[in-house]
């Protein structure tokens, strides 16, 4: 009777495909099966010097970085970073984070990952937003690897324009010095897995890290959802 009621719901309003919109099947459930088999992978995590972690040579010394997916304006994954950063849709965030987790959690460059830490929002921006898509893709890399999730280690200290249509350096002069500890939680050394939804120039990510880093003895390496190819 249920699974008849669902199949009628259903057929009114049905539930599509995170990433092609086209309608899910029963038993696939926010991206389906077809995307989940063809969404431009990149598999920085097995390629030390990958594409990620060259953005930042020279400026920080990231212990390891990837990105799941490459990112390509108009096609699947960006409809994906839509529906998570524009509407808040958790599972989208937690399942990639699954997904991405999974992988890293046998590679042996991210296997001593022991704190997830999302890219916070300013309180102002958060207020508005009601969300931090970060938080849901790190709340699934913690969920894979069994390491600790923390919301709040970093603060956001200043609200910061956009990064949209900002050139390299305007980004990075744009989020210098934005960033601060939460004086809550013990100085130890950690290997933080540092998280955001995109990575284009690496200008948030590397202001996130430098903070992360004034932790004596800590090792930051980053991971995103897309690889946005500049």
């Amino acid at each position: 009777m249920l699974s008849w009621i669902s199949d009628l719901i259903n057929l009114f309003y049905p539930e599509v495909c995170a990433a092609c919109n086209n309608a899910l099947f029963r038993g696939e459930a926010t991206i389906c099966t077809n995307c989940l088999y063809h969404l431009p992978k990149t598999n920085f995590h097995l390629l030390s010097g990958n594409p990620v972690e060259k953005q930042f040579w020279g400026k920080i010394p990231v212990f390891s970085a990837t990105a799941l997916y490459y990112f390509n304006k108009g096609e699947r994954v960006q409809h994906l970073i839509h529906r998570l950063k524009y509407r808040g849709e958790k599972e989208v965030g937690a399942l990639a984070g699954r997904i991405l987790g999974n992988d890293l959690k046998s590679s042996e460059r991210f296997g001593t990952v022991n704190a997830i830490i999302p890219v916070p929002l300013h309180s102002s921006k958060l207020r508005i937003r009601g969300f931090n898509q970060s938080d849901f893709l790190a709340s699934g890399l913690a969920e894979a690897m069994n390491a600790t999730f923390y919301a709040d280690f970093l603060i956001r200290q200043k609200a910061t324009s956009t990064q949209t249509r900002k050139s390299r350096y305007s980004r990075f002069e744009n989020v210098d010095k934005v960033f601060a500890l939460n004086p809550s939680y013990p100085i130890a050394p950690y290997h933080f897995l540092l998280v955001d939804d995109v990575i284009t120039t690496g200008s948030t990510l590397t202001s996130c890290a430098e903070t992360l880093l004034e932790i004596p003895g800590s090792k930051v390496s980053i991971a995103t959802i897309a690889y946005a190819r500049l």
